[in-house]
């Protein structure tokens, strides 16, 4: 299994780097490790994209259900991402410390 292999391989030449955060709000620094990880899932998930794009371009194929494949696929590797970069929580204006 590549992502098996791929992450025992990181864990060996495993970094404490941190990866600043995005300019959004409840988005922590990220060491390489979880970098890695995340950047394989986008690979992963970009393939199935395209096998679903390529499923939709037969008119046999019900575009119904494969809109439905599609939004949940984004979705589980939405979750699966979250998972690994843990977003937090923010305050808003007016809340009390």
């Amino acid at each position: 299994m590549e992502v098996s292999k791929t992450i025992q391989q990181n864990e060996r030449n495993k970094t404490m780097t941190d990866h600043n955060p995005l300019p959004v709000k409840g988005y922590t620094a990220q060491i390489d490790e979880n970098v890695q990880m995340v950047n394989l899932n986008k690979q992963d998930e970009e393939r199935i994209l395209r096998s679903i794009d390529l499923y939709g371009m037969n008119p046999d194929v019900d575009k119904r259900w494969l809109a439905i494949a599609k939004t949940h696929i984004e979705q589980g590797f939405m979750a699966m991402n979250r998972a690994i970069f843990k977003p937090q929580r923010i305050k808003l204006d007016g809340d009390n410390d």
